[in-house]
């Protein structure tokens, strides 16, 4: 996921069509945003706009709903998959992770798609009964600005540092915090707005997995959650709406899945790792991340702020949620069909967007976990 520093003049960053990237964003859901398999929608979904394509009279609808971290990514895949399989469609409601839950649970989408697993609680809850949780996508989080810098010079903070901004405990850009830890650059006397997810989030989770992880204040007055009550700032629902508020607004700040920063011209902020090297979210430093933690499971899932030189703290996986007793045999055999290759042929898509194609031991462990599923037969929809 390579940062856009982009070219920022003497003023803050101003979007020339500001209504452009919020149009963007809104194809997402737009096009992919049907639940029709069941003639319900998921929660702040849009209205359904159903797309069935089908040979010789056999067709399937496969509906999700969740992650807008993972989005781009499903967004692309999926049209590559019904292309190689027409007879397939499907469509994907980018809702957020928590109403995604809420939809998968109440048996509104196939599957739901959240970048935090579920709770045993909430898979207890869950109208469809037992369910799996399958690792899909892995990418990484940038901290994103609205800041005139000069050419090829990136903010430089840290955790505590950014976890005091999003606290309230730090108000203006140049704040000693702050410009301590950038010499040689001008940072502005303005006040700092504080941009978060009103949502529930998993991209929020990560986010404050990642606080929580590093600054004992965060953990103690916010902690962690997809929801969290936020001490400051204001809140903007899903990925693309708080990287459009960040690039409207002079000298905010926010967090965002780092695909949704290309094409904006919205810098990362450079990130002091574990190791104490500044980085931003890339592909390598998303790898080097996942590496230094290759098991994970729904239940030991957090890889933020691992050691390593090149690690960026801010990384985590995408996970989809599936009924593990599929009540009908076909729509069951195409979704298992579907998310292996999703997990596997289907991770060269997710490079082409900046995300990290799965490594092969989490590839493994989603096959693994798609060989659970069974038909109404009681026998494995995967072989």
């Amino acid at each position: 996921m390579t940062g856009h520093s982009g070219r920022l003049g003497s003023q803050p960053h101003r979007a020339p069509h500001p209504a452009s990237w919020a149009a963007a964003a809104a194809v997402i859901v737009l096009t992919l945003g049907a639940c029709a398999s069941t003639g319900a929608t998921p929660a702040n979904s849009p209205t359904p706009t159903p797309v069935s394509f089908g040979v010789g009279g056999h067709r399937a609808t496969l509906t999700g709903a969740g992650s807008t971290f993972v989005a781009p990514f499903f967004d692309l895949a999926f049209a590559h998959y019904h292309e190689q399989n027409p007879g397939v469609s499907i469509s994907y409601a980018a809702v957020g992770s928590g109403a995604g839950i809420s939809a998968f649970s109440a048996k509104q989408a196939d599957f739901g798609a959240s970048d935090v697993p579920m709770t045993a609680s909430e898979q207890a809850a869950a109208a469809g009964g037992p369910s799996v949780q399958v690792p899909v996508a892995l990418g990484g989080e940038g901290v994103v600005y609205n800041l005139s810098l000069p050419a090829g010079q990136r903010l430089h903070l840290t955790g505590p540092v950014i976890a005091k901004i999003f606290l309230g405990q730090i108000t203006n850009w140049n704040d000693p915090a702050i410009t301590a830890l950038n010499p040689g650059i001008h940072l502005p006397d303005g006040p700092i707005t504080v941009v978060h997810r009103s949502d529930g989030s998993g991209t929020t989770y990560i986010f404050s997995d990642y606080l929580s992880s590093v600054s004992p204040a965060w953990a103690a007055k916010a902690g962690k959650g997809k929801t969290l009550n936020w001490p400051a700032g204001e809140g903007a629902e899903g990925n693309g709406s708080v990287a459009a508020t960040v690039f409207r607004t002079p000298f905010s700040i926010g967090y965002v899945e780092s695909s949704y920063a290309r094409g904006m011209a919205l810098p990362f902020a450079e990130i002091r790792n574990q190791a104490g090297n500044y980085v931003t979210p890339t592909s390598q430093t998303i790898a080097a991340a996942a590496a230094q933690k290759p098991h994970i499971t729904p239940t030991d899932f957090s890889i933020v702020n691992q050691p390593g030189a090149s690690s960026y703290p801010i990384t985590g996986y995408s996970w989809a949620l599936v009924y593990t007793h599929q009540p009908n045999q076909a729509t069951g055999q195409k979704l298992v069909t579907m998310l292996d290759w999703l997990t596997h042929p289907g991770q060269a898509y997710a490079a082409t967007l900046g995300y990290v194609p799965l490594p092969s031991q989490i590839q493994q462990l989603a096959h693994t976990t798609l060989q659970q599923i069974t038909g109404p037969n009681g026998k494995p929809l995967l072989g």
